[in-house]
């Protein structure tokens, strides 16, 4: 050994021995002198449980590489409280009969300078041997220890190892805080992953929150997370959404992902998809996951209902009909026969076609049938086609794809037909169409 090594041990050693001689420990005391047992040690134990469980592992494998030579390992908590203890049966019986055993406090103040409460008192490993300890009855032993940190750089523990002095050589501390290292690691990884676990639970939290359907699957067509919404929208249970594959659910599982893959848009579109019982239609969305690289891993789909959807459309777009025939207010006879009359068609599923001067209230009519019919949960559109422009009327009426013509929008638009679906579309002064 070194000079240096040896001056750097002597140091913490004359530090240690001048703090116990303040704290008036006597060099013949036999006994630690705090020792917690029955529901205190438990419950010491049962805070502690994170520490002990993650650490008998490595205190294990640390006393397998000196098992039969006599040695014994210990886990202390930050105050010097033992917390487990596992060595040979001869060594070990003579802790025992010295009272180090789980309850036991070995910082200095309670049983003077030795290798776990230096070690803590220090803040570093330590080695202490023979007449290094304080007392006595340590003389024949050497105790190796290493204090254990936490993810902050706080000690949270010792762990130690211990054998007669003649056993007992620098390569002991390596292995001691080899462990240490290894214990803090296992704790970092367990946080994180406790962390990411958090994460998880509150993302699904949020996601299940959403009143819209979502699933994500992989390429290969399994499905991966879905949140409760979906589950509930297709009549499974979210565990057995997970044994189907997509193709199941999305007959044109096969297009979805061409699209996806080639960077397409895939929004908005109103499929069929297969529910548990039958077959239903449902507005979709698609959207790539990448990955670190920019690759795409995953599928995400956004489930919504196609009424939802026009419902919002209608009030994104100001297209709502407010007007019924409460609304419209005349006695005479032949005005009240053109109210029956319009409420007898406004189921009809032919054109109808509303003749008058301009202001007589040919729009309020067709609000009223609208609302008046089993359409009324549906889109109401009205169009003045007078005030069109030639060029532009088959793409408000039809729509466009993204970059169909020069000033169009890059993500396309929906022709009014295709936004008025399933409810009603009232082309308004249609005689003055281009």
């Amino acid at each position: 050994m070194g000079s240096r090594e040896m001056a750097a041990k002597s140091d913490y050693i004359v530090n240690s021995h001048e703090r116990c001689k303040r704290y008036q420990v006597e060099p013949d005391r036999l006994y630690s002198s705090k020792i917690i047992c029955g529901q205190e040690l438990l419950k010491k134990l049962d805070e502690k449980r994170e520490l002990l469980v993650t650490a008998e592992l490595y205190m294990n494998q640390l006393y397998n590489f000196v098992k039969g030579s006599n040695f014994f390992s210990i886990l202390t908590d930050e105050e010097g409280c033992i917390l487990s203890v596992i060595g040979d049966e001869r060594i070990l019986s003579e802790a025992s009969s010295l009272k180090m055993e789980p309850g036991a406090y070995m910082d200095e103040r309670s049983i003077g300078t030795n290798a776990m409460g230096t070690a803590l008192a220090e803040g570093k490993p330590v080695q202490v041997s023979g007449e290094e300890h304080y007392i006595r009855k340590y003389h024949r032993w050497t105790c190796s220890a290493s204090p254990i940190r936490n993810t902050k750089g706080e000690i949270i523990g010792s762990i130690d190892l211990t054998g007669y002095s003649e056993y007992v050589n620098l390569h002991t501390l390596g292995m001691v805080v080899a462990a240490a290292i290894a214990i803090e690691e296992m704790l970092d990884i367990k946080r994180y992953t406790e962390e990411l676990s958090m994460a998880k639970k509150f993302t699904e939290t949020i996601i299940d929150s959403i009143e819209t359907g979502i699933l994500t699957s992989d390429l290969e067509g399994n499905i991966k997370t879905v949140n409760r919404h979906v589950a509930d929208m297709l009549g499974y249970r979210p565990d057995e959404m997970k044994l189907i594959k997509i193709w199941d659910l999305l007959e044109d599982w096969e297009g979805v992902k061409v699209s996806v893959m080639n960077k397409q848009t895939f929004a908005d579109e109103d499929v069929f998809v297969n529910s548990r019982r039958n077959k239903l239609q449902f507005n979709v969305s698609a959207y790539p996951h990448l990955d670190g690289e920019q690759n795409i891993v995953n599928i995400v789909f956004v489930f919504k209902e196609v009424k939802k959807v026009r419902k919002l459309v209608n009030k994104i777009m100001g297209h709502q009909a407010i007007y019924t025939f409460d609304n419209i207010i005349g006695k005479n006879k032949n005005f009240v026969r053109i109210i029956d009359y319009a409420k007898k068609i406004a189921d009809s599923r032919s054109n109808v076609l509303i003749m008058g001067e301009s202001g007589t209230g040919k729009e309020l009519f067709s609000q009223a049938m609208h609302n008046y019919s089993n359409r009324k949960d549906e889109p109401f559109i009205a169009l003045n086609c007078g005030a069109i422009p030639r060029d532009l009327i088959e793409s408000e009426l039809f729509g466009y794809e993204g970059g169909a013509f020069t000033g169009a929008k890059s993500a396309g638009q929906p022709g009014k037909f295709e936004i008025a679906d399933g409810g009603t579309i009232f082309l308004d002064e249609i005689g003055e169409m281009p």
